[in-house]
């Protein structure tokens, strides 16, 4: 390795190692699983360099042998860890069943198939390596980019950032399958994509973390409603709208939810506007929570928030989101009362769910009758209640059965009145 080759390498070290260190210091700052978690990416992707570049072997002098064994395994490890954390990333539970399979099967199969291409002869090890990890990441560039046809916009950078990665993982590979034949400029084509792809994945890995962590401290995701920091009205009606269209062309299914919160009066009188405020915002953060950071939360007027969840693993899945939310926010709530005491206090509250077929009714009317179901939930003894799918009538969500993927609409909001009444 030459002198220039060398230092093109080390500058691409160099900027992955300074995305990992800052997001050492964030971990330090505010520790968390998924700050662990990109952390520790971020070392892969420099330990993936470093092995497959040629810079350990001028480095370090390991022997041939535990160098083979390390090029063949860094790939195929880098690409499992990566798919293991984007799961989270992406909020695949809550998003789409085979994406989060697909995700969770793929981090364990990539470093079982490179041990296993330890056991071919010599020659083969490193391309056997080099297609285990470049189909492991051609799968999550099209998870990341199915993601964002869904509904999640931050999807698009993180597939953009792993399209850089295809050509980074060919060429370290190919670097290390025959060292002296590349050039300088194709070495550092191949440098550069390493690098950008690193630091455009750790900057939208770094902007969820960011968001997700505003989520725990505010309780919001957007700075539009003074209180809670939800959407508004009028923006949560435009994401619902947005959300249609989307569903309409993937074919895929979703899910309302509509929160009332009954007598806040009672609450204001005990502990006064602040208290109630920070009644407010905990009822919107836990809400959040459930629903996932990936999906909408927004405050449709003064006590009715709503979450839509743009795409469902499975519509019985509805049951267990719904009870989760439900018995979340009927946790009591410690908050400041007129004499700077803490005060608890429980809500009172109704969970209505409306399943979303790929073909529902206008936003409207499926704001008014998850309001509806959400009002009449309040007589369940779960606090939830779901139309149900075949005849229309309003059920506690435990007794039903949430319709399939080609079953009928919910019935528009003038049904559920008459029959929740």
């Amino acid at each position: 390795m030459g002198a220039l080759t060398m230092m093109v390498w080390s500058m691409a070290l160099g900027a992955i190692a300074a995305v990992a260190a800052a997001r050492v210091a964030d971990l330090l700052a505010r520790p968390s699983v998924s700050q662990l978690r990109a952390v520790s990416y971020h070392l892969s992707v420099f330990l993936l360099v470093l092995v497959l570049s040629g810079v350990l072997r001028v480095a370090g002098s390991p022997g041939a042998q535990r160098l083979l064994v390390l090029q063949v395994l860094a790939g195929p490890l880098c690409v499992g860890l990566s798919n293991f954390w984007i799961h989270g990333w992406l909020g695949a539970a809550h998003r789409d069943r085979f994406m989060a399979s697909a995700l969770r099967l793929s981090a364990l199969l990539l470093p079982a198939l490179a041990i296993a291409a330890l056991w071919l002869p010599p020659a083969q090890r490193l391309p056997a390596a080099a297609a285990v990890a470049l189909g492991g990441s051609a799968l999550t560039c099209w998870l990341t980019f199915r993601a964002w046809r869904t509904g999640d916009p931050l999807a698009l950078w993180m597939a953009a950032g792993c399209l850089l990665t295809l050509p980074a993982i060919a060429g370290l590979y190919a670097v290390a399958l025959q060292p002296g034949r590349w050039g300088l400029p194709a070495q550092a084509l191949v440098a550069l994509c390493a690098a950008l792809s690193n630091g455009l994945t750790g900057a939208v890995l770094w902007r969820r973390e960011r968001h997700e962590w505003r989520t725990r401290e505010t309780g919001g995701t957007s700075a539009i409603d003074p209180v809670t920091r939800l959407h508004s009205s009028a923006a949560l009606v435009h994401r619902l709208v947005a959300s249609r269209k989307r569903r309409l062309r993937t074919r895929r299914e979703g899910a309302l939810l509509a929160v009332t919160v009954f007598e806040p009066e009672r609450i204001a009188a005990l502990v006064g506007s602040a208290g109630l405020n920070e009644v407010w915002m905990t009822v919107a953060s836990r809400l959040q929570r459930q629903v996932g950071v990936v999906n909408p939360v927004g405050r449709y007027w003064d006590r009715c928030f709503v979450a839509l969840v743009e795409t469902i693993p499975a519509s019985p899945w509805l049951r267990t989101l719904g009870l989760k939310v439900a018995a979340s926010l009927r946790r009591p709530i410690e908050v400041t009362g007129r004499g700077g005491e803490p005060v608890r206090v429980r809500l009172d509250v109704g969970v209505g769910v409306v399943h979303l077929a790929p073909g529902h009714g206008e936003v409207e009317d499926v704001l008014d009758d998850a309001q509806r179901l959400a009002e009449a939930a309040r007589q369940m003894r779960s606090r939830t209640a779901m139309a149900d799918p075949a005849s229309g009538e309003v059920l506690a969500l435990e007794q039903a059965a949430p319709a399939g993927r080609h079953g009928p609409p919910p019935p528009r909001a003038a049904s559920l009145q008459r029959r929740a009444h």
